[in-house]
């Protein structure tokens, strides 16, 4: 049974990759730059919700707050960018620092609670970020900071090619999914998912939680601040909105629906939410009062998301 799952899964995550690496040739055949750019946009989001995932599903940690390392991660790209840095070996390793250092921070304060104090500590935080970026009148303030040149890599990739771009965040998005499939079958991650399981146990046996804990808080925001960088140079342009706790709670949902705990879950969560938010939004304006209870029954009677759904149906 449990390898009948398992290859359940293995299909699933390979569907999607072969999708999604064949998606360019799909493009220039059917002469669609949009699905190009849509799809630009899912696989980004892929990689923020894949690292919420890290935390989330693995390490029990409930953070509502994420979406502050995407701003963080574009903030960093688009003032370099403002003050005539233009090079992307330094703008990515500063918005990679930079949300490292914010996670540090957050994780060393909100990981001394539990529960609805944990939520609300890395909600509180990440308003706080989104009120800073709103009051930084030199670079848009409210309005936004517009990047007019994509981060340069000396010729060894062109961000302006919608193709080269596309493979760059796909790229990223992989290598993402590899680190925490990685971490989360080593040592550390084991430790990790056993805190989750049972935090007084573990101590009790002479794990310290905590630092655990950090360490893997602090990996989840940086990865989430790539995507953060990944995101100002797809839009070109980077605003406190990035950061809202509403877009934490739509990570959260893509966690949810595509399967905490799963490694291609977030993917498969990512590509469902923004297809369907994209497809009904061209249907409606009103089209959250449709996505909000199209998404409550999906958590409700998909217990385990897409990929636990897919897993009971393989075994019946």
């Amino acid at each position: 049974m449990m390898k009948t799952r398992l290859n359940a899964g293995h299909l699933v995550a390979v569907l999607a990759v072969a999708g999604l690496l064949a998606l360019p040739l799909y493009s220039a055949l059917s002469g669609n730059i949009f699905v190009l750019t849509l799809f630009t946009r899912i696989v980004i989001m892929a990689l923020a919700a894949a690292s919420l995932n890290l935390i989330m599903g693995y390490g029990g940690m409930m953070s509502f707050g994420h979406a502050a390392y995407l701003g963080i991660g574009g903030y960093a790209v688009g003032i370099l960018a403002q003050e005539g840095i233009g090079s992307g070996f330094i703008q990515f390793p500063v918005a990679l620092l930079a949300s490292a250092l914010f996670a540090l921070v957050i994780g060393a304060l909100s990981l001394r609670t539990r529960g609805v104090y944990f939520i609300m500590i890395t909600l509180a935080f990440a308003q706080m970020a989104y009120y800073v970026a709103s009051g930084l009148a030199r670079y848009g303030g409210d309005d936004g900071l517009t990047i007019y040149k994509r981060s340069d890599f000396s010729g060894l990739i062109n961000l302006s090619s919608r193709v080269q771009f596309y493979y760059l965040c796909l790229a990223c998005l992989l290598l993402t999914v590899f680190l925490i499939w990685r971490i989360v079958n080593s040592r550390f991650g084991m430790v990790v998912r056993g805190l989750r399981s049972n935090e007084q146990r573990m101590q009790a046996i002479g794990f310290p939680a905590k630092r655990y804990q950090l360490v893997c808080f602090v990996i989840a925001g940086t990865l989430c601040g790539l995507a953060g960088a990944l995101l100002a140079n797809n839009t070109d342009f980077v605003s406190p909105a990035v950061m809202y706790w509403t877009r934490s709670g739509d990570l959260m949902v893509m966690v949810i629906l595509g399967g905490m705990a799963t490694l291609f879950g977030p993917v498969v969560g990512a590509i469902v939410y923004l297809l369907l938010e994209e497809f009904l939004s061209q249907i409606t304006e009103y089209w959250a009062l449709i996505m909000g209870p199209l998404l409550l029954l999906i958590v409700l009677f998909g217990r385990g998301g897409i990929m636990g759904v897919l897993g009971r149906l393989s075994r019946g």
